[in-house]
């Protein structure tokens, strides 16, 4: 691949000012040889796109927290494409949280996505390590409080709320507090209504949360795989949608079709209505995120 010039440094902040929506993608850590292949395709075909930004996963415990930084690094100085690090809490103590960082603002990365993460594989409920934190609240304090301008910071949020929560409220109050202590943006969790986000912006909007909330959509590209993520994000998807894909289970193409229109409905009532960004959750794959795009181009939606 030839290279690019690298951009110039840009907090995502300052994009979110610019007049127009993001269109941002997320790729995860490839684990073996064959899905890195796919991955530097997939990246190579969403390049032409120009997206406003990419972010890049970070496995249970730091499980990947090398190609993580690897991956962010390379898209940035090779692709030219403005590029996010995902931490999170899990498995670390204060001192590696800071190292890492270090090794973040040494690579010239400007934007975090500061989490606390999942619990690792087979437990039910996150423990930090001692001398760890509990909260993405906590990490994003320890982060200000290392760094105040350098990086800018963007957190998670959940319209249906964190499966952990068994009150909305709270969890609205829980992000209100990790927002306070330093967040640029948000990203919510996938949401397969559009209502549970214009509703849960209004929601935001009236306990005092002013930072910019970017919708995350998810294109239905297999079933059963997005079943496993409803589940484990305490998504739902609209019963009507939910019949039509148990009706095209059996035929892989005819659930991409539904999933890419699905996805498309979506992302333009969201920018009609004034969401400020669209930021795919790719699944390392292109297909359905370039068609996407080009129905949203189509429309007269253009990147930052």
């Amino acid at each position: 691949m030839d290279k690019v010039p690298s951009k110039t440094k840009m907090h995502i902040k300052d994009l979110l000012t610019q007049g127009r929506p993001t269109f941002s993608f997320e790729f995860f850590p490839p684990r073996t040889d064959e899905a890195a292949k796919q991955l530097e395709q997939t990246i190579s075909d969403l390049r032409d796109l120009q997206p406003s930004f990419v972010s890049v996963t970070y496995g249970a415990g730091g499980s990947t927290r090398d190609r993580t930084l690897e991956i962010v690094t390379r898209v940035k100085r090779e692709h030219g494409i403005e590029a996010m690090a995902h931490l999170t809490c899990v498995g670390s103590t204060r001192d590696e949280l800071g190292a890492v960082l270090d090794r973040i603002l040494k690579s010239g990365i400007e934007n975090v996505l500061a989490l606390r993460g999942d619990p690792p594989k087979g437990q039910t409920e996150f423990t930090p390590v001692e001398g760890g934190f509990r909260y993405a609240s906590e990490l994003v304090r320890f982060i200000r409080d290392r760094d105040r301008a350098s990086l800018c910071l963007g957190g998670a949020c959940y319209p249906e709320k964190h499966p952990e929560c068994g009150n909305p409220a709270v969890d609205l109050q829980n992000l209100k507090r990790k927002a306070d202590e330093g967040l640029d943006f948000v990203i919510t969790q996938l949401f397969f209504n559009n209502r549970h986000y214009f509703d849960f912006v209004e929601r935001a909007r009236r306990i005092g949360i002013t930072v910019p909330i970017l919708a995350g959509i998810m294109p239905i590209t297999n079933a059963s795989q997005v079943e496993r993520f409803m589940v484990s994000c305490g998504a739902t998807i609209p019963f009507e949608l939910a019949e039509e894909l148990d009706r095209r289970r059996g035929d892989a193409q005819a659930v991409m079709e539904l999933g890419i229109a699905h996805a498309t409905a979506q992302s333009i009532e969201l920018l009609e209505k004034g969401a400020p960004g669209i930021h795919f959750y790719t699944l390392n794959r292109s297909t359905a995120t370039r068609e996407i795009y080009a129905a949203l181009q189509s429309a007269g939606f253009t990147a930052r």
